[in-house]
């Protein structure tokens, strides 16, 4: 060998093929391949290279970082669509680009199976008990280092997948801890049989080793039983004794991206009022069905439609327009004040809409969510809070050397409450969607429901159309609260507090859906309670873990 450093630190072929493998595996698990259960077998070949690799942390620690950068290349290539389509970078560029940005979030595998391998070097094939709660904690600290935790292992079973109302007690961290907990208990039970019980006890008697393999599947699929109970289970069921507060006119106007010219903007205006009128008429119509099914007669329909319509007057109806590349800014432009003034008032509708808000006190604007009533006075505001690095501001430490690619907004700091009738309703403007913690502070401070506006367009018809609901889903399953899902391309849906996505519309048409919303008793998830409890209990195991680990004054001798 002529570099035997560099090879000192390298991991074998075999170690890199099975590392490879469970990259390809779990990219298959999640959005647009969906093959969700693959993830419940991906990390088997990530395991074995990590027990192959178990002499030596820097090997390990690289199996796991080729492992993480594969595969978030593999389920994140979607962030070249942008700097390609609209910013004219050349793609070898944006692909370059990415793969920086695939290597610091790689490191987190990277440095899960670094850790593995030092416990399962110092304790043997027990140290497996650990590989869920050192995934849960990689998992966890990528997501206080970084600011985001996008394409956890937990969220590729978010649309159809299995454990998820999980959720609703530990967060997105225990349901991966469960999919982690399965696949190292399989791994324990061989490894403890065929390699280590022999070499580090003398002989074992089968009952002892057993007593291993049964303790540990309990250790680990405990939360999987709980998992099990809750996926029939509705944690309170809300909304059992509640009735419709009023009702939503969900648009999805499917703007383009590029090429508004005032004439487009002006004429696309006009088509969300369009196709607003549009599903008041559908909506009643399927309210006069749902009612009395095919009526005998048309005296039965006219008393019906009566009914409906008296029931569409003394309900509030809210309307939602989503982000999109149309730019409103409410307080600035009294001809578009005038606009939505004149649509609330002449079809007696509240009206939320995304809209760049003056921030005085810094000289710039806030992405807001602004809501007016009947009458056109604005009577709400929400400032997003969880902004976009890069995109709509640079963090703090690079603002001053640094441009944002699109915008540079203020960040909000109310969690302020949007009324939808008598309920309350939390906003998350995009990519807050990905934070549980905004949600769980929303329905803490009394929310009812839940509103995603949001605009994927600029990222093209990729899978973070459903990635980004995925993380919609498990906000419904945390909370108990459904969200209702406004997007300018897709998926506009209907979320339930179960997380199924309900009355989905295609993505990139033109679409409308009414829903009708209801006031909440008020109860809350132990997730909402307690947070992200979970997560911090793993993160205290493994130092712990580590430490013992540390005080051991021999490593395991090699199998």
């Amino acid at each position: 060998m002529k570099f035997p450093r560099v090879a000192a630190v390298l991991p074998d072929i075999k170690s890199v093929g099975l590392a490879l493998l469970s990259a390809i595996l779990l990219i298959l698990a999640f959005p647009d391949f969906e093959y969700w259960f693959l993830a419940w077998v991906g990390l088997v070949p990530l395991l074995l290279a990590v027990e192959r690799e178990k002499k030596s942390f820097a090997k390990a620690f690289g199996t796991g970082w080729i492992f993480g950068i594969v595969f978030f290349f593999g389920t994140c290539w979607w962030l070249t669509f942008a700097p390609i389509t609209y910013a004219g970078f050349p793609a070898l560029l944006a692909y370059c680009l990415l793969f920086c940005v695939t290597a610091v979030a790689g490191l987190f595998p990277g440095l899960f199976a670094g850790a593995l391998s030092f416990l399962v070097r110092r304790l043997g094939a027990r140290a497996f008990f650990a590989a869920p709660v050192l995934w849960a904690s990689t998992e966890f600290l990528r997501y206080w280092l970084t600011g985001n935790n996008w394409n956890a292992i937990g969220y590729s079973q978010a649309l159809g997948g299995s454990g998820v109302q999980l959720a609703s007690v530990g967060g997105i961290y225990m349901v991966g801890f469960l999919i982690v907990g399965l696949q190292s208990s399989l791994l324990f039970a061989f490894y403890h049989r065929k390699k280590y019980g022999p070499r580090q006890a003398g002989p074992v008697s089968r009952r002892a080793a057993l007593a291993y393999v049964l303790v540990f599947f309990c250790v680990n699929l405990l939360p999987g039983i709980v998992a099990l109970t809750l996926e029939n289970y509705n944690p309170s069921n809300p909304y059992s004794a509640g009735q419709s507060a009023g009702f939503v006119v969900a648009v999805q106007p499917n703007v383009p991206m590029a090429g508004l010219t005032q004439e487009s903007w002006t004429k696309l205006r006009t088509r969300h009022v369009e196709l607003t009128a549009s599903a008041f008429a559908t909506a009643k119509d399927k309210y006069v069905e749902y009612l009395i099914g095919s009526p005998e007669s048309i005296d039965d329909r006219e008393i019906v439609n009566d009914i409906v319509e008296k029931r569409f007057r003394t309900r509030r109806t809210t309307v939602i327009f989503p982000e999109s590349p149309m730019n409103f800014m409410f307080d600035e432009d009294p001809e578009f004040q005038d606009f939505v003034g004149r649509f609330a008032a002449k079809n007696n509708v509240n009206v939320l809409f995304n809209s760049a808000e003056p921030d005085a006190a810094n000289k710039k604007y806030f992405n807001s969510a602004v809501l007016v009533d009947t009458e056109g006075r604005e009577i709400a505001q929400y400032d997003k809070i969880y902004l976009l690095p890069f995109g709509e501001s640079v963090p703090w430490p690079l603002q001053s050397i640094m441009p944002a690619f699109v915008g540079s907004f203020s960040y909000g700091k109310e969690y302020d409450l949007i009324p939808l009738g008598d309920a309350k309703a939390g906003v998350m403007i995009c990519f807050e969607s990905h934070f549980g913690e905004l949600s769980r502070r929303y329905v803490r401070d009394g929310a009812d429901v839940l509103i995603e506006m949001t605009n994927d367009g600029y990222l093209g018809p990729t899978p973070v159309l459903r990635q980004h609901l995925a993380n919609a889903v498990f906000r419904a399953v945390e909370t108990n609260r459904p969200v209702l899902r406004v997007t300018n391309v897709g998926v506009t849906a209907y979320i339930n507090e179960r997380g199924e996505v309900i009355d989905p519309a295609e993505s990139y048409t033109e679409a409308t859906r009414v829903w009708s919303v209801s006031k909440s008793d008020g109860s809350q998830t132990f997730y909402v309670k307690y947070g992200d409890w979970f997560a911090w209990l793993c993160a205290v195991v493994t130092i712990a873990l580590i430490g013992f680990a540390m005080r051991q004054n021999r490593s395991v001798p090699p199998a």
